[in-house]
């Protein structure tokens, strides 16, 4: 039993990119978690989480680290495909869970997931879609709330990565769910977060092929733009691409009746300006987790100090699964050109 006195001990399953990310964060940065297990089928993964981070338990199996005694919660950086069953087992194992975003690429297993998250009432489920947790996203959403602008009733958003030739995400693109589904999800759950969780109506999605043409065997592509209406005449309109030259960008836009408010205008990753004979410029945030940073450790502590307080979880599991609705019907409306109902 969590008390908020105690410490949350936390094992966590995957260690690639993002996982590491998450586990020195657990390891080192948020007050009352205690990193007791890791779990990775890679020898070298496991063999760093021993040696960086003093973790006292690894395993190679997943099962086994859920039946091993003095686990708390458990954190899953793994692969999308894996996150609604590894969920459930973690649930049965008396475990509160922490996954990665999305819930799931299937709407029936994310329906699963709410159904059996249910039948716990103690133990917290949450998804992890850290623009909720970033401190200029906040301010927005607050702002919003207390009616700074009026009632919204747009929003446009737009999540940019910077071209890499090492082609890793066209290699990812098989089992990623598609653009839309990789990328768009956080502005899909944003622009949601913003304009009020309305319900979908419809959408359409188009998109091109700039670059990356090993992407047209998986159907996918590297730049696209989508629309979604909602309920009440609320509207977002959400660009992605692969293939920028001057870093990372995420930026959303509000439009409201008394007034407009925008997040990230400027990808600046530091308050240097440069002005010379080629003009005024500032250096951008290359990849997301620079740009994210700080609102990754705001969501990690977010999840510990919510399995401590019993207090709610910021974030609804319903919103994990309407988040994975509409990102299936805009890679559907992809794939068809037409506009899908919802």
């Amino acid at each position: 039993m969590v008390t908020p006195s105690s410490q949350v001990r936390i094992g966590i399953a995957g260690l690639g990119r993002m996982g590491r990310r998450h586990a020195e964060n657990l390891a080192r940065s948020v007050p009352g978690a205690a990193l007791v297990a890791a779990c990775s089928p890679d020898a070298e993964e496991r063999a760093w989480a021993e040696r960086e981070l003093g973790v006292a338990k690894t395993f190679e199996d997943y099962a086994t680290m859920l039946a091993a005694p003095g686990i708390d919660a458990i954190f899953l950086v793994t692969p999308t495909t894996l996150h609604a069953q590894q969920i459930i087992d973690a649930l049965h194992a008396g475990k509160h869970v922490f996954s990665e975003k999305p819930l799931s690429l299937d709407l029936d297993e994310c329906r699963r997931v709410e159904a059996e998250a249910a039948r716990f009432p103690d133990l917290e489920v949450m998804i992890g879609f850290v623009r909720r947790f970033d401190a200029s996203y906040c301010d927005a959403h607050d702002r919003i709330v207390q009616g700074g602008i009026g009632r919204p009733f747009l929003v446009r958003s737009q999540t940019l990565d910077k071209y890499d030739p090492s082609g890793f995400f066209v290699r990812f693109s098989a089992t990623s769910g598609g653009i839309f589904l990789d990328m768009s999800v956080h502005d899909i759950d944003c622009a949601r977060w913003l304009l009020g969780n309305p319900a979908p109506v419809r959408t359409y999605a188009t998109g091109t092929v700039a670059v990356h043409e090993e992407l047209y065997q998986w159907g996918d592509v590297d730049n696209g733009v989508a629309i979604c209406e909602f309920e009440g005449g609320r509207i977002a309109i959400f660009c992605a691409s692969r293939t920028m030259a001057h870093g990372f960008e995420a930026t959303t836009e509000v439009i409201g009746t008394r007034g407009r408010l925008t997040v990230g205008g400027n990808p600046r990753i530091n308050r240097v300006e440069l002005a010379d004979g080629q003009g005024v410029r500032n250096a951008c945030t290359p990849t997301f987790y620079e740009r994210f940073e700080d609102a990754f450790l705001r969501e990690d502590r977010a999840f510990v100090d919510t399995i401590r307080s019993s207090a709610p979880s910021p974030l609804r599991l319903h919103d994990a699964t309407e988040a994975t609705r509409i990102g299936i019907a805009l890679r559907e409306s992809l794939s068809t050109k037409r506009v899908v109902e919802l």
